[in-house]
């Protein structure tokens, strides 16, 4: 049963998933999670008893879905900004699911004082997409620093991802596909050989807009590219692998 304090507070709102199923409390006024994180949600597959960390955690999201939708897994999340830490725990405690999500404040720049090396089998996150001096600066601070390579940037993400990884463990990302490059390259380098790809488009036959990328660590050199996922049909209206994401129905990954 949730507790008083995971009520919403002042600014505050709890929106809903799954028709109902889950519940996330979130600012009114700061970020907010968005449709990347349920694409990268569907997109893994855990194992049985797997323990995995959402990198940047935000509002809790991934993990809550991912704990919904695995119930034998453990999750952690890590997150820089300490009230949406505190957001994050609260709406794990509203669904009935501190027990398996663990929310912590911390910075994937010292990931080496939060986690021993080789603690996790699975590694997720939604880093931030746009470079400290590109586009807009948000005035918001969560805003600012969820959309933002201000703080820490993809490298340091990737790094902590290396860091945390047992031998094979996967990584996860959701990704612009203008930085895919960025993206593979800085795995490597952790050697997180990436091994799945599907591309993002929010119309058929446009551009790729995002890349949802599977890695191993210390995985053999191939990479399995999926057929592109659209987001609209030319009505405007989602697709219905989209429809069934956001609706809790697809139970095989994206």
């Amino acid at each position: 049963m949730a507790k008083s304090g995971t009520f919403p507070q002042v600014d505050e709102t709890v929106d809903s998933l799954f028709r109902g199923k889950l519940s996330v409390i979130q600012r009114r006024t700061g970020y907010r999670f968005s449709i990347d994180a349920l694409l990268l949600a569907h997109f893994i597959a855990p194992r049985k008893y797997d323990h995995v960390i959402d990198l940047g955690a935000g509002s809790g999201v991934i993990a809550l879905i991912l704990a919904a939708r695995y119930p034998a897994i453990e999750l952690s999340g890590v997150e820089l900004q300490g009230e949406m830490a505190a957001r994050a725990r609260r709406s794990a405690e509203l669904n009935g699911l501190s027990d398996r999500v663990t929310i912590i404040q911390g910075d994937v720049r010292a990931i080496d004082r939060l986690f021993p090396p080789q603690s996790f089998d699975m590694v997720v996150a939604n880093p931030p997409y746009r470079l400290a001096a590109s586009g807009r600066i948000n005035p918001d601070p969560e805003k600012r620093l969820a959309r933002h390579e201000i703080e820490a940037k993809l490298a340091d993400f990737i790094r902590a991802a290396g860091h945390l990884l047992r031998r094979n463990g996967k990584a996860a990302w959701v990704y612009p596909a203008t930085r895919l490059v960025d993206l593979l390259h800085a795995m490597r380098g952790q050697r997180i050989e990436p091994k799945r790809l599907r591309l993002v488009h929010s119309h058929r036959g446009g551009e790729a807009a995002l890349a949802l990328v599977e890695g191993t660590k210390e995985g053999r050199a191939e990479l399995t590219v999926l057929p592109p996922l659209i987001i609209y049909t030319h009505k405007r209206e989602y697709t219905p692998e989209i429809s069934a994401v956001l609706a809790g129905t697809s139970l095989a990954k994206i």
